[in-house]
């Protein structure tokens, strides 16, 4: 029965009796709040996927659809979702190895090339060696710097050495 005040107001009215916290007839918002969020938890945790983890039977599906039904379909797709990448990751290794394979036979061919022209030194050489090494055509060059005063040098020292 609700509670009544000397004079005659219902509790929770305003101007009825206090609620306890000072304020004639009004509710505390943060109380409300709680509450709500509670009953919300409460919901939460009688929902049934918490009843199915827990080893509990599921309840009627929404919709009217059967249990297991979109469970299966999803299991299916998802196991050849799985088949699928397993395939695809053994493609993208295949190629990966392959690609590492010819990487490493072109660096052992360049490595032994390069070794054989460092020790491949004999006089009057020098300067087809700095040619091979240098980039002469200044369009093709990427570089930021402009290296065009270095570039003529070695030309003017390849075209009139210097004598010792």
């Amino acid at each position: 029965m609700a509670e009544v005040d000397p004079f005659g107001a219902p509790a929770g009215t305003p101007g009825g009796p206090a609620l306890g916290n000072g304020v004639a007839g009004e509710e505390d918002p943060a109380a409300a709040f709680l509450a709500q969020q509670e009953s919300e938890i409460a919901g939460i945790e009688n929902d049934e996927a918490f009843a199915i983890l827990d080893g509990g039977a599921p309840g009627p599906q929404p919709h009217g659809e059967p249990p297991g039904g979109p469970d299966a379909n999803s299991r299916m797709q998802e196991a050849e979702w799985k088949e699928k990448a397993i395939k695809e990751l053994e493609e993208w290794y295949a190629r990966q190895d392959e690609q590492l394979q010819k990487t490493k036979a072109n660096n052992r061919a360049a490595e032994e090339a390069f070794v054989n022209d460092i020790d491949e030194s004999s006089p009057g050489t020098e300067w087809e060696r700095v040619v091979r090494l240098c980039d002469f055509n200044p369009k093709s060059s990427k570089q930021a710097k402009d290296v065009s005063r270095m570039r003529s040098v070695l030309i003017s020292l390849k075209q009139a050495p210097l004598v010792h």
